[in-house]
């Protein structure tokens, strides 16, 4: 997908080309997207996302070109390090539940998460927010096959099908889930705090 946004009445010299990092999606809609390794050509699009965070799943430093550009859109960075080696190498849970507690943190969005390829780390890290969201496993596994192609792992979906939401569980004792408009099916997890100010103003 590239994205040609026209300026100054439409003369070409100054056209803005926006192209998505690979293996880039939407999670949850104006809040939570997915991707391979953004690249310099891919700023301009992440810059249209007004991204609050990115989720980094490498080991390897971040490139410095890329922290410069985070610093300059005010964007945080989250670096939790899992090694991208092929199977049989393990996600490690705790490293992928550590990083979950900073992506249901609605704070922090929008949010990007990405990998080397978005497909195994990222992948891993996006079918946990679906259990946690009470997808049924088979769409939770689908969603994952979907993204990493021909390249699935078998340690993957063994980590998927093994993975205890309930790890979350004292994180989640102040969060709540709230649906948004009537009949949408979306959540927003919002902090206690947060739904005792809104209390706050409605009750004056």
């Amino acid at each position: 997908m590239c994205v040609i946004l026209e300026e100054d009445g439409g003369e070409f010299e100054n056209d803005v080309v926006m192209v998505p990092p690979p293996n880039f999606s939407t999670v949850e809609d104006n809040s939570i997207y997915r991707s391979g390794f953004p690249q310099p050509s891919n700023f301009h699009f992440l810059q249209s996302l007004n991204l609050k965070s990115i989720i980094y799943l490498c080991t390897e430093p971040y490139p410095e070109e890329n922290l410069e550009f985070l610093k300059s859109n005010n964007v945080k960075l989250f670096q939790f390090g899992i090694d991208g080696t092929k199977e049989p190498t393990a996600i490690p849970a705790n490293t992928i539940t550590e990083a979950l507690k900073i992506l249901i943190d609605v704070r922090n969005h929008p949010i990007l998460i990405h990998c080397r390829r978005g497909k195994h780390r990222t992948g891993c890290l996006v079918g946990c927010l679906r259990i946690l969201q009470n997808w049924c496993l088979s769409s939770v596994l689908e969603e994952y096959k979907h993204h990493a192609g021909s390249k699935s792992r078998l340690t993957d979906l063994v980590f998927l099908k093994k993975y205890d939401a309930s790890r979350l569980r004292h994180c989640l004792q102040n969060l709540i889930y709230q649906y948004q408009g009537y009949g949408s099916r979306k959540r927003r997890l919002l902090y206690k705090e947060e739904l005792v100010q809104k209390h706050q103003i409605t009750s004056a």
